[in-house]
């Protein structure tokens, strides 16, 4: 199912009219207490109320012209990344009172990251590039854990690590295997990847894009035939192309080594 990034956006701007609504209140109450000590109190946390309030603004409005432009503007990367890591748990608890499927929400949010993450023009080596997928992609059957060490995949064919593990190889970028958020940071505190192509679902991949930025990180939902968290399955397409895309400038200067004249 495709999922629109209007929704996330539209939401934010729902969310927005929440924390106006807020800060006015606060404006009101202020405006009516007796109390001086009160009413400076109140003041000051309104007027903060307001600063947040515009900065918000001014960071979906980035969102907006990033995407609707498809260009990076550097001034509203900060503002976008804060007016996001605020209002989305804001945005969760409105869609949830318009029984608006939470999953949903968060696939809308992970198209917003990716169409992001494209604009900003990234191009790195290989070795910068780390494919983070989660454990639950293995066949569950196997003997062969991999959650500490990839490289333990007997690469049978019975599961898509094996494919993965084509796709590192062909690419030169390191592969790891997770079983959840803190191995994921342990990896990313280890190998210091300068982009990651994040494998996992609705949930675990909003979670860790916001815990990593502004780091930039494509996210690719797994597929879940049998089930969350059971034998899951990945559009290895989507994986690959991807890694394309981070490493686009490594091919052009491998290109223009081949076609210059020696």
């Amino acid at each position: 199912m495709k999922i629109r990034k209007r929704l996330f956006i539209g939401l934010l701007g729902v969310s927005l009219l929440v924390l106006v609504g807020l800060v006015l209140s606060g404006w009101f109450l202020a405006a009516h207490r007796q109390n001086p000590v009160y009413r400076v109190l109140l003041g000051m946390v309104g007027g903060a109320g307001v600063l947040l309030a515009l900065a918000v603004a001014f960071g979906i409005a980035g969102l907006v012209l990033t995407l609707w432009w498809s260009r990076f503007f550097p001034p509203f990367q900060n503002l976008m990344i804060m007016a996001t890591n605020l209002l989305f748990p804001v945005a969760l608890a409105i869609g949830r009172l318009l029984k608006i499927n939470q999953d949903v929400i968060k696939s809308s949010f992970i198209e917003v990251n990716n169409q992001l993450v494209r604009t900003r023009g990234v191009a790195v080596n290989p070795e910068q590039v780390m494919i983070l997928a989660p454990h639950c992609l293995q066949k569950s059957d196997c003997k062969h854990k991999i959650t500490l060490d990839a490289s333990n995949c007997r690469r049978c064919g019975g599961c898509p690590v094996h494919d993965l593990h084509r796709i590192a190889d062909t690419y030169g970028v390191h592969l790891v295997v997770a079983t959840g958020g803190t191995l994921a940071r342990k990896f990313v505190q280890q190998l210091c990847p300068r982009a990651i192509v994040a494998i996992a679902c609705e949930r675990d991949l909003t979670s860790g894009i916001q815990d990593t930025n502004p780091l930039p990180v494509l996210g690719v939902l797994n597929i879940r035939p049998e089930g969350p968290c059971f034998n899951t399955r990945v559009n290895l397409g989507s994986v690959e192309e991807a890694v394309r895309y981070f490493l686009r400038g490594e091919f052009r200067r491998v290109q223009q080594q081949q076609i210059s004249p020696s």
